[in-house]
């Protein structure tokens, strides 16, 4: 039975045949909104996403002065053409990683003093990193122990020559990389260390790129010339490959088919987790705009998976139901997201009766020979909605699995669970 608080996951007692719709990416949108915010003129956002990060950023923006209309998935956004407010209160933003990120290189062209906060959570996030790197460029910038709250005072982004660490989020560098064209002079960003998840900085410069900025490659990072500015347009945001792994899963563990609508040419990092479940024994038939997955017999296997780790808890949720050990490495970073989750998957699949270990960066899943041996429990995400969505895979073939706090998945999937029984409901 389910309560506000405990949810009972949804089992799935045959394989799951549909096609399903999924929500714009949440890496698009918030990229999206920086830029049409930065932009001169109007740009209309379609097939934006609606949930408690973009939200948290929406909001910011306005406290800027953007003005910033909704309607349903549509965004219109006045922009500044990069003369912005300095907001008169404090900015919350939850626990929104690319929110915080995103809104400290934003906050370095506001002729003012932003301080900006958020939960918990987000107060142990590491972002001394992004700092130091803004401080180079000519901005007062300080944090609390190396993570938020940050103060910031913006106004005079003098770019030139920024060496960062990019080992800890990519993040770090699009805040900088979207802001960059806006300084007084040319940035040139030097990455040191081993960058994770390289893709999603393609994917911030190609929307740049979409939207007017020319972003030059370098032997050891990228350079943005001074002086060029945003082009307001209309822009249409990607379905969400982070959200699409999870019924890609689904047709993994229950044998069947699933067809979601994701362009085979995108960017999106977490785009490549049908490409872990093939390695697994699945097939998969890449279209121009959509990806099918087929489920077959699954075996274990060792992944480096650093170029995708958002989706790293559902290949763990997928790896109960294969044959032989599953190992993932190169994903220390998820330490640092929403919760531990290296350490949350861990504790939480023990209580089935998973057989889990954990490294530093890297986690494994030896699974029991039949789904049937694992034991029904309640399984606590850590207020992660990853952990809630992740778990949900397990559900299918674990009778008896409740999720707490369910709700959390709103961050970044607020019909999550509507969508997840339909496709349930609309197999044959």
């Amino acid at each position: 039975m389910n309560t506000p608080n405990i949810r009972e996951l949804p089992y799935a007692k045959e394989a799951v045949n549909t096609t399903i719709s999924i929500p714009g990416s949440k890496s698009y949108t918030n990229r999206a909104l920086i830029i049409a915010s930065l932009a001169e003129g109007e740009t209309t956002l379609h097939n934006v996403l609606i949930s408690d990060d973009t939200l948290y950023m929406m909001k910011a923006l306005q406290a800027y002065g953007v003005a910033i209309t909704v309607k349903e998935t549509e965004i219109i956004v006045q922009g500044t053409g990069g003369k912005i407010k300095t907001p008169r209160q404090e900015i919350f933003v939850g626990n929104a990683g690319t929110a915080m990120r995103f809104l400290a290189g934003f906050a370095a062209l506001a002729n003012g003093t932003s301080r900006l906060n958020g939960d918990q959570r987000m107060q142990q996030r590491p972002i001394q990193d992004l700092i130091n790197a803004l401080q180079q460029a000519g901005i007062s910038a300080t944090a609390t122990r190396g993570c938020p709250p940050i103060t910031i005072t913006g106004g005079q982004l003098k770019g030139g020559d920024i060496v960062i660490n990019s080992e800890v989020s990519s993040q770090f560098i699009t805040s900088l990389l979207l802001c960059s064209p806006y300084a007084s002079n040319d940035v040139i960003l030097h990455l040191t260390g081993k960058t994770t998840s390289r893709n999603y900085i393609d994917m911030t410069i190609k929307m740049m790129q979409d939207l007017g900025i020319h972003v030059e490659r370098t032997n050891d990072g990228f350079r943005v010339r001074s002086g060029q500015r945003y082009h307001a347009r209309e822009y249409t945001i990607e379905p969400d490959a982070s959200s699409a792994s999870y019924f890609f899963a689904a047709a993994a563990v229950t044998q069947g088919t699933i067809e979601v609508a994701i362009p085979k040419s995108s960017l999106q990092g977490d785009s490549r987790f049908v490409d872990a479940l093939q390695a697994m024994g699945c097939e998969v038939k890449k279209k121009r705009s959509s990806i099918v997955v087929q489920g077959k017999p699954l075996h274990g296997i060792t992944i480096d998976m650093n170029s995708m780790p958002d989706t790293a808890p559902t290949l763990a949720a997928v790896a109960l139901c294969a044959e032989g050990k599953t190992t993932i490495t190169n994903i220390g970073n998820l330490r640092v997201k929403e919760c531990d989750r290296i350490h949350v998957l861990v504790d939480e699949l023990r209580k089935i009766g998973a057989d889990m270990r954990e490294g530093k960066d890297w986690l494994s899943i030896t699974p029991k020979k039949e789904t049937k041996e694992y034991t029904a429990a309640t399984l606590d995400p850590h207020a992660d909605h990853r952990m809630v969505m992740s778990f949900a895979v397990a559900g299918l073939r674990i009778q008896g699995i409740q999720v707490k706090d369910p709700k959390c998945v709103s961050k970044s999937f607020p019909d999550f669970f509507q969508r997840w029984e339909a496709m349930l409901c609309t197999s044959s």
